[in-house]
């Protein structure tokens, strides 16, 4: 088994699952439905012992929404520079397959930016926005080396675009239940955007 492999099925820490649960319940009942005992049932452990992992929820949410900014942000430069090499084609299929793999794993984090960004701390909110800016970025410049007529206002207009379309997975419903299988999903979303970024110019001068 590689290491990619290994890490993927280790076991998640304590932590880990609080967060794991505290993001769902947040997600599905909103911030103020949720009570600190209830997300430690979802754990199998008293409310009170969440105390040892955080100091409140507000603490919870801030780690969720900052840390998949983080995540989104790490996940893409090293998939930017693994694929530098090769083509910039390369590069952004890597950050199109990257993008999809949290759309549909982490649909919750999806839900809890959306409703609950504002009650994140001044200094959190603007670390995630900052990151995300930076994150956005990363894939304008990609798009842009692949087509270089394209202003950039407009390579922006379709990285936030794109992400507005992987980005809705959260109202699709569940697999099985409205939504394909999630191999299914992942093939559509892929051919969505590329579809939508292939609607920008011709990558190559007439």
């Amino acid at each position: 088994m590689s290491t990619n492999a290994a890490a993927r099925v280790a076991a998640p820490t304590r932590r880990e699952q609080i967060l794991k649960e505290a993001a769902r319940l947040f997600a599905e009942r909103g911030f103020h439905g949720v009570g600190v005992d209830e997300i430690g049932a979802a754990v199998g452990i008293s409310g009170p012992g969440l105390y040892r992992h955080f100091p409140g929820k507000d603490a919870m949410l801030a780690e969720l929404l900052v840390g998949i900014s983080e995540r989104l942000l790490d996940g893409g430069r090293r998939r930017a520079a693994a694929e530098s090499a090769d083509s910039p084609e390369a590069v952004l299929d890597s950050l199109i397959d990257g993008h999809i793999d949290f759309a549909l794993d982490d649909r919750p984090l999806i839900t809890l930016h959306d409703r609950e960004l504002d009650r994140l701390r001044e200094s959190d909110r603007k670390r995630v926005r900052r990151l995300q800016r930076q994150y956005v970025e990363l894939w304008v410049a990609v798009v842009r080396e692949l087509n270089p007529g394209v202003p950039e206002a407009e390579a922006r207009s379709a990285v936030h675009a794109v992400f507005g379309l992987l980005n809705s997975t959260p109202h699709l419903g569940a697999y099985g239940k409205g939504l394909p299988g999630r191999a299914a999903m992942e093939g559509l979303l892929r051919r969505l955007a590329h579809g939508a970024f292939g609607a920008l110019a011709p990558r190559t001068a007439a």
